[in-house]
């Protein structure tokens, strides 16, 4: 019908194998938990993702699958019984598809259904309206994950005419060096963790050039840039897109 609103995703027909090594797992019985009990299509939505932790889980997913551990690493503050629940409630209501693999010792891994990743672009969306409202300089307890910042972006709408793959790679403050990648085709953004070969552009830096670049000030004198610079800043402004009033203003 013109001018009706988009209907949300129907669920992916259930399959009795995700990948021909691993064996799909039946989600557990839904934990309990409290509707909002009101016909409207937000209050039905925050039924299913309403909960703590949910949107980051869609968050980290973004790239691919990821182990039980893996999750765990990436959401600081979760307890193992919270993130069981929540991945175990996520099943149940079809964001996430749950995959044994027949390997010693065992491995499980999770991935975004249809449905989930329609939600990318929602948490782009909250990463935009928390860039506006909410930003500031790393606080004193909280952790740094620039790849978190980075999946936010996962679906983030961007100029048309922008096109290509930026590899991004940051050092941390232990040595180590995470490899991620950020592709612009359609009108979108995507979000990779795989080695990119031959791509458009590359920027690399320590986690305190990304602060620096990614923050409120957005300075990025310190990235080291090579290959295409319009595409990586291009890429680099989609991530740090924001409109509205800046972080001071924030309450």
């Amino acid at each position: 019908m013109p001018g009706a609103s988009q209907a949300w995703p129907a669920a992916p027909a259930p399959r009795p194998d995700t990948k021909k090594e691993g064996t799909a797992i039946p989600p557990s019985p839904p934990p309990k938990r409290h509707p909002y009990d009101q016909w409207s299509p937000d209050a039905r939505a925050l039924d299913l993702v309403g909960d703590k932790w949910t949107l980051l889980i869609v968050r980290d997913l973004a790239g691919g699958p990821r182990r039980f551990v893996e999750l765990q690493r990436t959401l600081p503050g979760i307890s193992t019984e919270q993130l069981r629940s929540r991945l175990n409630r996520m099943v149940a209501d079809e964001l996430l598809t749950r995959t044994r693999y027949r390997e010693v010792p065992p491995r499980v891994d999770y991935e975004l259904t249809e449905r989930a990743r329609a939600l990318l672009p929602v948490v782009t969306e909250l990463a935009r309206w928390g860039r506006s409202w909410a930003w500031s300089a790393p606080r004193e307890r909280e952790r740094i994950d620039i790849g978190a910042i980075l999946r936010a972006a996962a679906g983030a709408r961007i100029p048309g005419g922008l096109a290509g793959t930026v590899a991004v790679s940051v050092e941390t403050p232990d040595g180590l060096r995470r490899a991620m990648s950020l592709r612009a085709a359609a009108g979108a953004l995507d979000y990779g963790e795989q080695p990119v070969a031959d791509p458009g552009a590359s920027v690399h830096g320590t986690q305190s050039a990304f602060v620096a670049a990614l923050g409120p000030d957005g300075r990025r004198d310190a990235l080291v840039i090579e290959g295409d610079a319009a595409l990586a800043h291009g890429v680099l402004d989609a991530v740090c897109a924001a409109g509205g009033a800046p972080a001071s203003q924030a309450a």
